[in-house]
Order: structure tokens, then sequence, then C-alpha cells
């Protein structure tokens, strides 16, 4: 059990000093983790609502954070390059998200057209029907995705790697709401970009070690 807390602390530490430098996506992962708590609440009383939240509001700000909002350039605070910090992300890098994202955006036209290919009942003009069949198959696809990549992170990392990421991103709400709480407010004092002094504090902290 302590190699598995160890081990989500790495993957939530490489998270946050990786990819999570804007203030702007700070704030809107603030947001985001917010939305994503109120679904899970709701997802004891109606799922089908709670997919609609998690994907029309909580997914949809945490994403335009990082694709629109975080730094593409050299990050000098980890010396690495974009692409190299893209090719070691454990979960979904910017590929497999637009990937994730179109299947999202595709879903509600293929049911607008043929609700029956997923088996979901005829939405005719029913507008409520149509919105709650969406919302299922966004359910089914949050779903999907999570258990997808923790299975395909079996293979090209190990058993512990996938299950870690998998409790991690069930539980990112919490702590992205633990981290990120003060963002809006650096925000609006104009700082832009977060200066990461925890990350460049533990740097000098682990070379001193050495």
């Amino acid at each position: 059990m302590k190699k598995i807390f160890e081990t989500l602390h790495e993957q939530r530490w490489d998270d946050h000093r990786y990819y999570h430098h804007s203030r702007i996506n700070q704030s809107l992962h603030l947001l985001s983790a917010l939305s994503f708590l109120f679904g899970y609440v709701l997802l004891f009383i109606d799922p089908v609502s709670a997919a609609l939240v998690a994907w029309l509001v909580a997914m949809t700000s945490r994403q335009i954070g990082h694709f629109f909002f975080e730094p593409k350039t050299y990050d000098y605070v980890n010396d690495a390059t974009h692409d190299h910090k893209e090719d070691i992300k454990v979960g979904y890098n910017l590929r497999r998200k637009v990937i994730l994202l179109s299947i999202w955006g595709a879903l509600p036209v293929l049911i607008w057209f043929s609700p029956s290919t997923f088996g979901l009942p005829p939405t005719g003009a029913d507008m409520t029907s149509f919105v709650r069949s969406v919302g299922e198959s966004w359910l089914w696809l949050g779903l999907g995705g999570l258990v997808f990549r923790t299975i395909h992170l079996f293979f090209i990392r190990d058993i512990e790697t996938g299950l870690v990421w998998a409790l991690k991103i069930i539980t990112d709400p919490f702590h992205d709401v633990k981290i990120y709480y003060k963002s809006p407010l650096y925000l609006l004092k104009g700082q832009l970009i977060d200066p990461m002094d925890d990350v460049k504090a533990r740097q000098v902290s682990l070379s001193t070690r050495r």
C-alpha cells in the first residue's frame, strides 16, 4: 500500500510540474474539479445528468486549459521540451485527447441520425430523450476511456502504474481543489504563469541530497 501511495504522489507531482504552468489552466482545472465533484454527487442520483455535467462543463473547461493556455514552448523549469513531455505523459497526452474528444463530439451526431446503433431508444422529435441518450453514451465513453487507458498501461508500463493512474484520475478533482484554489487570485493579480517555486525548491532539495 505504501508503494501505491508513493507512485500516486509521483504521478500527481509530475502532472503538476509538467502540465500546469498556466494560471488560466490551473483556474480552469479548479472549475473542472468543482464540476466533477458535483457530478460525483449526481452519479448516485442521476448518472446520465452526471455524465452531461462531466463532459459539458468539467471536461471542456479542463481541456480548454490544456489545449489553448498551457505553454507549448521549452520548459526551463523542468529542462524539457513539449514533445518530450507529450511522450512521457502517463495518461492522455494531447494527441490521445484529440481522438477521445473527436469520439465525444461524434456521438451526438451518430445518435441523432441512428440512435439504434448503440442500442439506445429512438429519440424522435423529443429533445429530452435525445439529450439523455447522448448523456448515456458519454457516460459509457468516460468509463471506457478510463478502463482502456488503464489496461493499456498494464502492457506498456506495468499493472501498478495502470491502477495508480486510474486512482489518480478518479481522485484528481479533490486534489485539484486542494492545490489550485488560489490560482484565480493569482490570475486576478496579473500572474499568467506559475513561477513553480515549489518545483524549484524541490529540485534544490534533491540536488543538495546528492
